[in-house]
């Protein structure tokens, strides 16, 4: 006799994940032989550099890569990303205690909430937001306090409202943006820091996007300011700069406690990462610069054909600085960023995101991701042009 099994009640709070969702429908258009254009989820569509291929297969064939990776990952590893943050950043970091790998950063950004949140601490979270991360706070008890974002302040949030949130225990934070494509400046990281210093806020910053930048205009990391390490932790990830998102390596780093914190949670729910994709991955971090600027060119060069073809339509779109994202308004004859993108995938084959998945403040909006080559780009204007 079979009994009732049902869902944890965390799990039925949850909608459903936004980017399973548009693969979902992606696929079933597919299925129904349909040629789909995907500007939907954010997957790079161009291989591996080959040295970072050739490094994995090497480390594959030594039997002494076959057994547990050591939690806190190779100290080889370690030293590479102290080397790399201190030449991209000019931030000295030290391996033993301001570093730990992680399995993608998106792992690492769903374990470090059971470690620093407590049930019904308070959390604040921008709004729009990457919507994973949102369920790792629900489940670690965390109540959320969203931080709306608007185009008009730079998709920053305001300073002064934050300043006046009653006892906010944590706050997650993401530049170059997904899904805006903003960046934050230096006098915004600055303010932050002292106000989480003042009012105790641990800091939390995802920086996925930190090498995809246009026009020379490199991001900061938020660690570059004086005092950040006191209050911060930053994630960082191989998959996007190396197009290495299947491979899940990706580290976490800043203040030694908070690192540790990620640490003791990790030990207790994985075993590190397979130390051939370790190996590999000091071998992309010491990718020569120019591989990683003509990846830069292509997204800008994609960047660019998407957003004056677009605005040949009349769609007017600012062309972002990072990312390899397009943030745009609705364009006119659409009710709402659901619509819109329900037109797109069932009137011209194109897959869009619909920017009230990122939340409420994302309504108005969808988002385009520049993994198609311009072909392809050029494909999707041409049949926009019969339904915008």
């Amino acid at each position: 006799m079979s009994i009732n099994i049902e869902f944890a009640e965390r799990l039925k709070q949850l909608p459903p994940y936004l980017f399973l969702a548009i693969d979902e429908a992606k696929r079933k258009a597919i299925a129904e032989g349909r040629n789909i254009i995907n500007l939907g989820i954010g997957d790079p569509d161009t291989a591996t550099p080959p040295h970072i291929v050739e490094a994995l297969k090497k480390a594959a064939d030594d039997t002494a890569n076959h057994h547990y990776a050591f939690d806190a990952g190779m100290p080889e590893l370690r030293s590479a990303i102290a080397v790399w943050f201190q030449k991209r950043f000019d931030v000295s970091l030290n391996p033993d205690n301001e570093i730990y790998p992680l399995i993608g950063s998106k792992e690492g950004l769903a374990h470090l909430p059971l470690g620093i949140i407590n049930p019904k601490d308070k959390v604040l979270l921008t709004d729009p937001a990457y919507p994973a991360y949102r369920p790792t706070i629900q489940f670690a008890d965390g109540k959320i306090t969203s931080v709306p974002m608007k185009e008009s302040h730079g998709y920053l949030p305001d300073l002064k409202k934050i300043a006046e949130i009653k006892d906010p225990k944590v706050m997650y934070l993401n530049y170059p943006n997904n899904p805006t494509a903003a960046t934050a400046t230096r006098e915004f990281y600055e303010g932050l820091v002292q106000i989480a210093k003042d009012k105790g806020i641990i800091l939390v910053s995802d920086m996925a996007y930190s090498e995809i930048y246009f026009e020379g205009q490199k991001p900061l990391s938020i660690l570059e300011v004086e005092g950040a390490k006191d209050v911060a932790i930053e994630f960082h990830s191989l998959s996007k700069t190396y197009n290495m998102t299947g491979w899940r390596i990706g580290w976490a780093c800043g203040n030694e406690t908070l690192v540790a914190a990620l640490a003791k949670v990790k030990t207790n729910y994985d075993s590190g990462i397979f130390q051939a994709v370790q190996l590999a991955g000091i071998a992309a971090l010491n990718t020569d610069e120019e591989e990683i600027d003509d990846m830069r060119r292509m997204y800008e060069e994609r960047r660019d054909c998407l957003i004056n073809g677009l605005r040949s339509l009349g769609w007017k779109i600012p062309s972002p600085m990072a990312t390899f994202y397009v943030w745009a308004k609705t364009p006119k004859g659409f009710k709402d960023s659901m619509e819109t993108a329900a037109a797109f995938l069932n009137k011209a084959d194109i897959v869009i995101t619909p920017g009230v998945g990122f939340g409420k403040s994302g309504e108005g909006y969808v988002r385009m991701a520049l993994t198609v080559n311009k072909n392809r780009i050029t494909e999707a204007v041409n049949r926009l042009s019969k339904i915008i």
